[in-house]
């Protein structure tokens, strides 16, 4: 008998692509979790940390950005430290990463963002897991990000190229990697020009191709 292995979906997305209401969608056709801000409150549980030092340091880089970038250094993915530097951005993400290798360990969900593809493409066997990243030209970024956040074309032109610039950093400075390198990822979907339905889809689709069962 085949057996049965957790499926998790990791979903990379730019701010204003829809890779997280796509991923909300396909959790409840699943029956299983979404974890996108719930992984922050998770993590504050279980490590007894304030909630709000998670969300000050939610999906941004530390503070030696460019010092990681030019030395090629990274925090190791091991145990978070419980000493003094407890709250440091690095020992945040060790709690994090810890949470999220316990959730794909446990149960069959999707998680969105926080290097979750690099995390447990790091875990020695993963039959399970997919990663998807999710992108648009800007004009869709920006239109959604209207629509959804209800604002005007100028401060949603902002909030995108802010967002998406924080969470490039944050990817590169926690993983050493790009965000945008597609090698990172099993399948990259432009959502320009398809809406979040057929994404969806596509997404279904493949997970249908790889074998994997829920």
């Amino acid at each position: 008998m085949k057996e049965k292995n957790n499926l998790v979906i990791t979903i990379g997305r730019q701010y204003g692509s829809g890779g997280r209401m796509v991923g909300k969608a396909l959790a409840k056709e699943f029956g299983i979790n979404f974890y996108d801000e719930e992984i922050l409150t998770l993590t504050s549980e279980q490590s007894a940390v304030g909630e709000v030092f998670f969300r000050l340091a939610d999906e941004k880089a530390g503070n030696n950005l460019l010092y990681r970038i030019v030395s090629g250094l990274k925090p190791q993915l091991g145990k978070p430290s419980m000493d003094s530097d407890i709250v440091k951005p690095e020992n945040l993400f060790r709690f994090q990463s810890q949470v999220i290798k316990e959730l794909a360990q446990e149960e069959s969900c999707i998680i969105a963002g926080r290097c979750a593809d690099y995390i447990l493409s790091r875990e020695e066997s993963n039959p399970g897991l997919v990663k998807i990243f999710v992108y648009a030209d800007m004009p869709t970024l920006v239109k959604r990000t209207m629509e959804v956040d209800k604002i005007d074309e100028k401060e949603a032109a902002k909030r995108v190229k802010k967002i998406n610039r924080e969470r490039k950093e944050y990817y590169r400075y926690y993983t050493g990697e790009s965000w945008e390198d597609w090698d990172n990822y099993d399948l990259i979907i432009n959502t320009s020009c398809i809406d979040l339905e057929q994404t969806a889809k596509l997404i279904k689709d493949y997970i249908k191709l790889r074998g994997i069962e829920i």
